[in-house]
């Protein structure tokens, strides 16, 4: 799975903005970036509709992340759920399908649903979205729960609540983090600290953000990129190395959980 991708949420909620967002998907692909993530939920399907629209004749260059509802997780509802994604999606097969967040249907039937799945080849991997410590634990126990592939969390410098606990358990069972709103909501980019290190580094706030997340070990990060701009902005931040200085001047600013803490989800 790439490191650096394109996340699609809040996409696909207006029509005004739609070519918009696929220039924005086009754009980062026709730049390298290969790691799409988008949902069922998003936009009520439009946004997958949108990564369909952008990906059309160039998709074996793309690895291709979607999400299904808990509401639709079970054996035979996350199939189903599945074959109306890819149909949005206009392709045969999802790369990492995960949970979205936790539900009512039992870990084992989603789980049942994904192998499935795999069988048929609709999904290459599955995995979950804003899952614990317990949850991953808990499902690390069913039969079949340690072919979990990843686990799509909000992390972010102001969110690292999840380094406490769910980071070492990851990285020791090799489940891949993903990070979403690594710039939590563009809320980051207004923090005075961030802004004073970014300028005395010669980057941007979100190249700073984005730079602490991609060099962490075992982490996707998925930022938004709704316009073309966005995603040449994010990009430029694969190439940013932040140095020990730079690191600890972070974590002086941004300090890593002390104690355990509940998930944060969005």
């Amino acid at each position: 799975m790439p490191v650096l991708g394109l996340g699609t949420w809040r996409m696909g909620e207006r029509r005004d903005r739609r070519e918009q967002e696929i220039a924005a998907l086009k754009s980062g692909i026709d730049l390298g970036v290969t790691l799409i993530d988008t949902a069922e939920m998003y936009g009520d399907g439009e946004a997958e509709k949108i990564v369909g629209e952008a990906i059309a004749g160039r998709r074996e260059r793309i690895f291709l992340v979607s999400k299904v509802y808990p509401h639709n997780a079970s054996r035979r509802g996350a199939v189903a759920a599945c074959k109306r994604s890819l149909e949005r999606l206009g392709t045969d097969h999802i790369d990492l399908y995960l949970l979205h967040w936790r539900g009512d249907v039992p870990l084992a039937e989603t789980v049942g649903g994904f192998q499935a799945l795999q069988a048929d080849g609709s999904i290459r991997a599955w995995g979950v979205s804003n899952f614990d410590s317990r949850d991953i634990e808990e499902l690390l126990a069913l039969r079949g729960g340690n072919d979990c592939a990843a686990n799509q969390v909000l992390y972010n410098l102001g969110a690292r609540g999840v380094e406490w606990d769910l980071v070492p358990l990851c990285r020791g069972t090799g489940i891949a983090l993903m990070a979403y709103s690594p710039l939590d909501q563009g809320r980051l980019l207004r923090e005075r600290k961030l802004q004073a290190i970014a300028a005395r580094i010669g980057a941007t706030p979100a190249q700073v953000a984005l730079a602490w997340l991609l060099q962490q070990r075992d982490v996707a990060v998925i930022p938004k990129a709704a316009n073309v701009a966005h995603v040449h902005d994010n990009l430029s931040a694969a190439t940013l190395h932040l140095d020990r200085a730079a690191r600890e001047e972070l974590d002086r600013a941004f300090p890593p959980p002390r104690r355990a803490t509940s998930l944060r989800m969005l």
